[in-house]
């Protein structure tokens, strides 16, 4: 993902814009914490609450974060109605997630951005930079995977990882072994969620409580939508 330092830089410029250098965060479907190391680095003020169900993401965060008294990580599933309650805080000053949405089916993603509405604090911000796609520009879509998924071939080529060949490292780790095959047991191999647009993303927050909601950010296959409360 070429243009991923660049989405997490957008992203922490409008967490500054609407709450200061010390923002408190919750890091929604946290994974490995890729957002709260970044969120720490920028700001060392700031505290955050990772919350993630991937028992092996969730292992390679406490150990990254282990002794920071910044970070609280918590295991919880989003589609649980009641996950909100094993938060450490009831508001935040902004909601964080990136590349994990797609997972949930637009169901349960309208339901989740309805909670996700009473977790933000009055003038806070949900971000979700996420694959979002315009089922109306079908000949853009299929030109920019094709071109997209040549780069990750040449990337593999030269020995980037790719997602399965990841996952068996993680499986062959002896800290990582345990946790892994209950990731598989808990997901199976992949997400059969929906990607639905920018605009879908941006209405259906606004029907979840919040004020104005808009993309921020966008490369060519990714939209990055920002709701203020």
């Amino acid at each position: 993902m070429p243009d991923r330092e660049e989405r997490f830089r957008v992203m922490l410029d409008m967490v500054e814009a609407f709450a200061g250098p010390e923002p408190r965060v919750l890091d929604l479907a946290c994974g490995t914490g890729s957002i709260t190391d970044r969120l720490l680095q920028r700001f060392p003020k700031a505290t955050s609450t990772g919350v993630d169900l991937d028992p092996a993401l969730l292992a390679i965060a406490r150990g990254t974060f282990d002794g920071d008294d910044r970070v609280t990580l918590v295991t919880a599933d989003l589609k649980d109605p009641g996950w909100t309650a094993r938060l450490p805080h009831d508001r935040y000053d902004a909601v964080l997630t990136a590349t994990a949405l797609h997972w949930l089916h637009s169901e349960p993603l309208a339901a989740l951005y309805g909670q996700i509405g009473g977790l933000v604090r009055d003038g806070g911000v949900f971000m979700n930079a996420d694959h979002m796609i315009d089922t109306g520009t079908p000949r853009i879509n299929a030109a920019e995977r094709a071109h997209r998924h040549a780069a990750m071939d040449r990337a593999k080529a030269a020995g980037a990882l790719d997602w399965a060949a990841w996952w068996a490292v993680a499986a062959a780790d002896p800290v990582l072994a345990g946790p892994t095959a209950e990731r598989f047991a808990i997901f199976g191999e992949h997400a059969d969620g929906d990607m639905p647009s920018a605009d879908w993303h941006a209405r259906t927050l606004r029907a979840s409580g919040f004020a104005e909601a808009r993309a921020v950010w966008a490369s060519p296959s990714d939209t990055m939508v920002l709701a203020v409360k």
